[in-house]
């Protein structure tokens, strides 16, 4: 005869009432149910057999009510015990409904336990305020029970009551805890409703107001808990509006966590990883944040505030029910985990017997299983927790205050003006258009665009990014993904608001292709693509196409995904200067390698890059300039398809152009497109000026036939980096030729001090200096035989060939106005080499630079005047040796 049989037998003949009982189905898998799982209750039904009866009734007894003593109340409430146990065990109540057995049971043995401590209270009120899981309803079989008192009158007489009561109910059921009370131990045990509003306004912390939430009123004066319950709830929900409350609730639950043995925190369902309090701390955080404007997330109990928090679209649907399934779970092996004993733990046993018996009880087969499941969710969970309590969105809202995330029509009016939205009627259109309705797209919006307010505020122009947000937002609105993506998708909306408010360039790309947004969720998806995996992927995608027009739009689509990972990377201050023209020049290598692939199949031409393509400097407004070679014979041909190439990639079409400029080849536009290798050495060995010598320093082979590029590049070694460098007469002649470039081909009306190109101190000061050294001294120097001109400029200083303080000065020069340069075409949207002087247009430029916020454009502008100014010195002494 097993343990259960013979507990069974003996309760039968202890009581013959039981034997008849047994007829009924439900009381023997009940009575069974009970023995097996919990051997502590199994024999409290020795000493006490009559109480079998509560596997029957379907209410609880009112044995607890009726208790006149703290041993009459014991016996009741573990009847009451015995009613909820029998009914969990057969899966009768799901877990929410055995919660809420367990804390009415308690509520009960309260009010018991506070009418036998207190039976003619005449000269005090005292109210018994229920705090943490049985004040969410959601009370364990084994747990502390955690209070707060309330009394008015005479408080010395009223603490002496609660004393008693918490003694009585110690005794009868579990201890009683008011650790939760302010100063908790070292304060007093009982406080009026005053004392409690004054502390809780002056002194209490956040994890206090984090506790309130789970507040109810639970025994003794009625009247005065509601009282208190009133007075101290609006408190919770203004508690976030300090601005630490996120990171304070964050390090107490690192605390905790820090303070849980490394053995234990595996077996720990309760604080371990992925365990109970993940659940309960993220929760808890959302509702801190939220519920300030949102009252339906105010739920005292986990599993409630989860579904809000859900039907809200604060949390994401499966998100919200894998957390509330884990939750149930989790709750259930704790209850499991507790009745065996009627033990107060939250761990999983070691011993293998123990781990079978919890695993059969849970339907598992066996402990590994059990184990392996365990496992699984609480990976899950802390996926979850670390994706939700450390959102960047919820830091965002958490540090808007409480008033700003009601948009009031007024009050959203007032709080546009004041953030300098120049059309606030406008705007409040936008507001009321992403937010008017009671779907889940609406709730999301109302979420976020708080934020993104202040976000867009920040940009020079508010208006434009709230604008630029409402087209993406109608764009991609029913798509299922987007605003999920942009609740939990990270940073995205905060970057996304900052790209939108100050880069026209990029909105540009976003509006074309908006679905490319889910790139700013990971850093890795911003990381530049090497160049020969966009070609293979740009040939993949025109290989898909029969049509020799869709295959180059086909790759004309991916450069403008490209474009746009790499100007959000720049802005967001993940590129380098370096970095973003390399970046952009592997994108335009690869698009003129997939397009050759197109229009060249059998590979007769070969792409040179020239200017800032081939010197790998690539900015965000360069054309592709190019030369093209073929070989002997092929030239009509050749001529062809170049042509094509070029008509192509500049057709109009929803994706950007790319202009491919062949103006540098051999007489320029009179000249033909295309030459083969043979005309090239023909023309430079009799024919070229040493302005063309200058070009060819920043030849590259790009894309087609390699053979061809690989001639070409050394015949233009024997024309850039001449034998004896220069004569007198073609120094006289580079020289000549800066002073026109200087003089006639700056634009009309442009401020040479600030323009970007060929203003004083400019890219071409720059880069005319270190060609000048190149083109004198490349033949002899080999560090000087490079495309790239910050290279050039070093090997140019490591060889004395310019004092190493100037070419510092150069270099500090080129990076700023490079940098500048790209931030204009950010920043408008097109391209522009002149730098405003001031207003909306500068700061726009400063923005894009990644300048502090609160730095004043005119300073920045005082320093680009400084360095240019240094830069144009050093430039004179190196071109016209002054």
């Amino acid at each position: 005869m097993d343990a259960v049989d013979e507990r069974l037998a003996r309760l039968t003949e202890a009581d013959p009432a039981l034997s008849r009982a047994l007829a009924d189905h439900r009381v023997v898998e009940r009575l069974n149910a009970v023995l097996t799982a919990s051997p502590a209750l199994a024999d409290h039904l020795l000493v006490h057999p009559g109480q079998w009866r509560a596997l029957t009734e379907e209410t609880h007894p009112e044995a607890i009510a009726a208790a006149r003593d703290r041993d009459e109340l014991r016996l009741a409430y573990r009847q009451g015990l015995l009613h909820v146990a029998a009914r969990d065990l057969t899966g009768d109540w799901d877990y929410p409904r055995v919660a809420q057995g367990l804390s009415d049971l308690a509520d009960l043995t309260l009010r018991a336990g506070l009418r036998l401590a207190d039976p003619a209270p005449g000269d005090h009120r005292l109210a018994v305020i229920a705090m943490g899981k049985l004040g969410g309803r959601e009370l364990n079989y084994v747990s502390d029970v955690d209070v707060v008192f309330a009394a008015e009158g005479d408080l010395d007489a009223a603490a002496r009551a609660a004393a008693r009561m918490m003694e009585i109910c110690g005794h009868a059921a579990w201890p009683v805890d008011a650790g939760l009370r302010p100063e908790g131990a070292q304060g007093p045990l009982v406080r009026t409703l005053a004392a409690h509003l004054a502390y809780y306004k002056r002194w209490a912390r956040t994890w206090e107001f984090q506790a309130l939430i789970k507040a109810r009123p639970v025994a003794g004066d009625d009247g005065l808990g509601r009282e208190w319950l009133d007075a101290l709830t609006p408190l919770v929900w203004t508690a976030a509006d300090r601005g630490e409350v996120v990171d304070e609730v964050r390090a107490m639950r690192r605390r905790v966590e820090a303070h849980l043995p490394k053995a234990d925190a595996e077996k720990e369902i309760k604080l371990g990883r992925g365990g109970l309090r993940d659940i309960e701390f993220a929760v808890q955080l959302l509702q801190l944040v939220h519920g300030r404007s949102d009252p339906a997330l105010r739920s005292a109990t986990t599993l409630t505030a989860l579904e809000a928090l859900t039907g809200g679209g604060y949390l994401g649907r499966d998100d919200g029910a894998l957390l509330a399934e884990a939750y149930a779970w989790l709750r259930t092996v704790e209850h499991r985990i507790q009745l065996h004993r009627l033990r107060r733990t939250h761990r999983i046993p070691d011993d293998p017997t123990d781990l079978g018996r919890l695993a059969r009880l849970l339907g598992h087969r066996n402990g590994e299983e059990f184990l392996d499941h365990w496992r699984r969710y609480a990976r899950e969970v802390r996926r979850l927790h670390e994706k939700l309590f450390y959102r960047p969105l919820l830091e965002a809202v958490a540090k808007v205050p409480t008033g700003d995330l009601r948009l009031t029509p007024k009050a959203a009016r007032e709080r546009l003006t004041v953030l300098g939205y120049a059309d606030p009627a406008g705007a409040l259109r936008h507001i009321s258009a992403l937010t008017d309705g009671v779907g889940r797209t609406s709730l999301i919006q109302r979420q976020l665009l708080p934020v993104l307010l202040g976000e867009f505020a920040d940009a020079p122009e508010p208006d434009r990014g709230l604008l630029a947000y409402r087209q993406i937002s109608d764009a991609l609105g029913r798509t299922p993904w987007y605003l999920g993506l942009m609740r939990d998708g990270g940073p995205i909306a905060q970057r996304l608001a900052g790209l939108l408010g100050t880069s026209r360039y990029v909105t540009d790309l976003l509006s074309r292709d908006p679905a490319a947004l889910r790139m700013l969720a990971d850093d890795r998806e911003l990381a530049p693509r090497d160049r020969d995996v966009l070609a293979d992927g740009m040939r993949a995608a025109a290989a898909r196409h029969d049509d020799p027009a869709t295959a180059v739009a086909a790759v004309r689509a991916m450069r403008r995904r490209e474009l746009l990972r790499v100007a959000s990377a720049d802005l967001l201050g993940h590129l380098t200067l370096d970095q973003t023209g390399a970046a952009l020049t592997a994108v335009t290598d690869a698009v003129l390698a997939a397009a050759l692939t197109i229009v060249d199949p059998d590979g007769r031409l070969a792409v040179i890059g020239m200017g800032r393509l081939g010197g790998a400097e690539t900015a965000y407004g360069s054309d592709a300039d190019v030369l093209f070679v073929c070989a002997d014979g092929d030239e009509t041909a050749a001529a062809e398809r170049a042509e094509r190439l070029r008509a192509l990639l500049s057709a109009p079409a929803p994706d950007p152009p790319l202009g491919v400029d062949a103006d540098l080849r051999p007489e320029g536009r009179q000249g033909p497109l295309v030459r083969s290798l043979s005309a090239y050495r023909a023309y430079y060995g009799r024919w070229s000026r040493v302005w063309e010598a200058q070009a060819l320093l920043r030849a590259r082979f790009v894309a087609g036939n390699p053979e061809l590029g690989a001639g070409f590049t050394a015949l233009a070694d024997t024309v850039r980096y001449p034998a004896g460098g220069l004569t007198a007469a073609q120094l006289t002649e580079i020289r000549r030729l800066k002073v026109r470039v200087d003089t006639e081909r700056l634009p009309r009306g442009a401020d040479p001090t600030t323009h970007t190109k060929l203003g004083r101190g400019g890219l071409s000061d720059v880069e005319w200096s270190v060609q000048l050294l190149q083109l004198r001294h490349g033949h002899d120097t080999p560090g000087l035989r490079t495309p790239a001109t910050l290279p050039a400029l070093s090997a140019a200083a490591d060889a004395r060939l310019i004092a190493p303080g100037d070419a510092e000065a150069l270099g500090r020069a080129w990076r700023l106005v490079s940098r500048v340069r790209n931030a204009l075409v950010l920043t408008k949207g097109k391209a522009t080499d002149q730098l405003p002087k001031q207003g909306v247009a500068l700061a726009g430029v400063t923005r894009a630079l990644g300048r502090p916020n609160d730095e004043e454009p005119g300073a920045f502008l005082d320093e680009y005047l400084r360095l240019t100014r240094q830069a144009h010195g050093v430039s004179e002494t190196v071109l016209y040796e002054t």
